[in-house]
């Protein structure tokens, strides 16, 4: 990899005034009265819009555009440089349409280096994580990197879970008003980030019901795409009402019948690896003609699985294995996607002013890549990152993102039992609990404390607000999850989507160091037992994400789940183990608030004094009694 340079011309950043001097000079490039840069000829070309490969054929670069293709000697303009690849095969760079960078664990700048070999070039940055951190901030966060060189495009969506209900708080806030500026800030930006407080879209009288709907509003405005977001949407009258509801794609779908319901309705469709076999095979048994509406995307993926088991590359991969014509597979990660979110200007296919961004492919079938070029340039040799890299030193807006000015105590954690009592009734949920009414269990009491119950899988989960600098605690009792092990704990500041501090443990003081050691390090994992740290991630920005090669931060995973080991973890055997038992890593998914969510525990809040809330109703209810 290379260093970038300070400054770069301005057409890194899709703006109109820039736009249209690029295309002026790439028109006169492709009529031959001005010299081009560069000419990639290759074996064979795939034209994804119909479909067909092209023997042999010239790829003529202007800048970081394309300005000609065709057979090979057909361009009579000049060229300065000429690169020859007659055994590979050309298609276009992998795009994301729905993807959180900060699930890689890693800055864009770094998961540029990461993803490119495997053929990404281009993603649709689903950011409701740095917006629920600094919302203020969040265009410049993401744009800071392709300004600064980095060859990977990110169209960034705004988050429209900001903050993701009505009984959450903190970071940022975003409306009609924010959407707007978003938009008209820069041609980058591609629609509205994932909707998926869908009780706020389809009721009335739910409080953030005007906010979401003004987000839509100003999205319409600017002629921008609005993605969805169905989990548990499965019968008839809901797919037709999200559908009306404008929300063009859902990558929640987990069924083929429920997928193929939502494909007649006019939905884009995008598969996660987790689906993708079943749901591919089932289509191809129905027949599908059209694939136009389908994509796959990785969502959620960390920087330690993309190591293991690739990026967008995997996806496509296990499509073709499960019976998918491998230049449909293309398609659904290159033209689909691009034309989904209206940016086939730029991206989508190889075709004059596109960028130049081309995977060159030395095995169709098993999509082995040999080279990915990006921006005009070549940018990886087999796996191997080869493109800029620019050094950023993030500010202290990123950086200094756990705002808590005080010692957090094992008092915070402490639950009051009602006064007099031996024992105490206790509202419980489990992780992934979503069922509509939460579990209850009768609890002892020791010294005026409602107790954890060990025997019987129960023990103590809190979410500690970062926000405010206050550290109000919320705190409740669960079952199946963390540790067995005495005077033990492990929190993160990934907490999905608000991201405070989520803690659990089998102790109040194990809970109270690793609040304070998370406070330290601004973000990342804690694992603390007996009183001593046993290991410890970094996330430094957006208590989120890491400016670090990926191996790097892999390595501390690692020691992580090590350390994990050691510790006996609680196991409700009525749960998937698919997730568990073991290290409770999935708990960071666990504070979801979204669809199909109901009773939750977030920070305490003017609406949810105590944090236990029912997202669907709004009901609350106490943790004892």
């Amino acid at each position: 990899m290379v260093s970038a340079p300070d400054t770069l011309p301005d057409d890194l950043l899709i703006n109109a005034a820039d736009e249209v001097r690029i295309r002026q000079d790439l028109v006169l490039t492709a009529l031959g009265k001005r010299p081009a840069d560069r000419l990639l000829r290759v074996g064979r070309l795939l034209d994804v819009h119909s479909r067909t490969w092209l023997d042999d054929q010239d790829i003529v670069i202007k800048g970081r555009r394309i300005a000609y293709v065709g057979p090979a000697g057909s361009y009579t303009g000049e060229v300065a440089e000429r690169v020859h690849e007659p055994d590979l095969l050309a298609v276009p760079g992998f795009g994301e349409a729905h993807k959180h960078i900060e699930s890689s664990h890693l800055t864009p700048e770094w998961e540029a280096a990461l993803v490119m070999p495997h053929g990404v070039t281009w993603i649709c940055e689903a950011s409701h994580e740095f917006s629920n951190v600094n919302g203020a901030r969040n265009l410049e966060f993401w744009l800071t990197a392709r300004r600064r060189g980095s060859p990977m495009k990110i169209f960034p969506l705004p988050g429209s879970a900001v903050p993701p209900t009505a009984y959450e708080w903190g970071g940022g806030y975003f409306g009609y008003d924010e959407q707007k500026r978003f938009l008209g800030e820069s041609l980058m930006v591609a629609g509205l980030d994932e909707v998926m407080d869908w009780p706020s879209i389809s009721d009335p009288a739910n409080p953030s019901y005007d906010r979401l709907w003004g987000m839509i509003g100003a999205t319409f405005e600017q002629r921008g795409v609005v993605e969805g977001h169905g989990a548990g949407l499965r019968d008839l009258p809901s797919i037709n009402a999200f559908a009306a509801a404008g929300l063009a794609s859902d990558h929640e779908g987990w069924f083929i019948d429920e997928i193929w319901q939502k494909l007649q309705h006019g939905l884009f469709i995008e598969l996660r690896p987790h689906s993708l076999p079943e749901v591919v095979r089932g289509l191809i048994d129905k027949k599908l003609a059209d694939w136009s509406q389908v994509a796959f995307v990785t969502d959620d993926r960390s920087a330690s699985d993309t190591l293991k088991m690739g990026a967008t590359d995997y996806n496509v991969r296990l499509a073709i294995e499960n019976g998918l014509q491998p230049e449909i597979a293309i398609q659904c990660v290159t033209l689909n996607p691009a034309r989904h979110m209206r940016l086939t200007p730029w991206v989508g296919s190889i075709a004059p002013g596109r960028f130049a961004d081309i995977v060159l492919l030395d095995d169709m079938q098993k999509l082995s890549i040999a080279k990915v070029w990006a921006d005009g340039r070549q940018v990886s040799e087999g796996k191997r990152f080869t493109g800029a890299l620019p050094k950023i030193d993030w500010p202290d807006w990123a950086t200094k993102t756990v705002t808590i000015d005080r010692k957090v105590t094992a008092a915070d954690f402490r639950i009051e039992a009602p006064a007099g009592r031996a024992t105490a009734n206790a509202a419980l949920l489990r992780p992934f609990h979503w069922s509509d009414d939460f579990i209850t269990m009768e609890l002892p009491v020791r010294d005026g404390a409602v107790q954890r119950d060990h025997d019987r899988n129960v023990t103590k989960f809190a979410i500690v607000d970062r926000f405010s600098g206050e550290a109000k605690v919320s705190k409740m009792f669960w079952l199946g999850t963390g540790p067995r092990t005495p005077d033990t704990a492990l929190g993160s500041t990934l907490g999905h989507d608000k991201h405070n501090i989520w803690v659990v443990g089998s102790s109040d003081d194990a809970m109270a160091m690793v609040a304070n050691e998370l406070k330290a390090q601004q973000g990342g994992w804690v694992l603390v037992s007996g009183g001593k740290v046993l290991a410890r991630v970094h996330y430094e920005v957006g208590g989120l994400m890491t400016a670090r090669v990926a191996e790097e931060l892999d390595a501390e995973m690692q020691a992580l789940y090590k350390a994990g080991e050691t510790i006996d973890w609680m196991y409700e055997p009525t749960f998937s183990p698919r997730w568990w038992p073991g290290f409770p890593e999935r708990l960071s998914f666990a504070t979801l608030t979204c669809s199909p969510w109901r009773w939750v525990l977030v920070a305490p809040s003017e609406r949810a004094p105590e944090g236990f809330v029912n997202v669907l109703t709004g009901k609350t209810h106490p943790v004892v009694w």
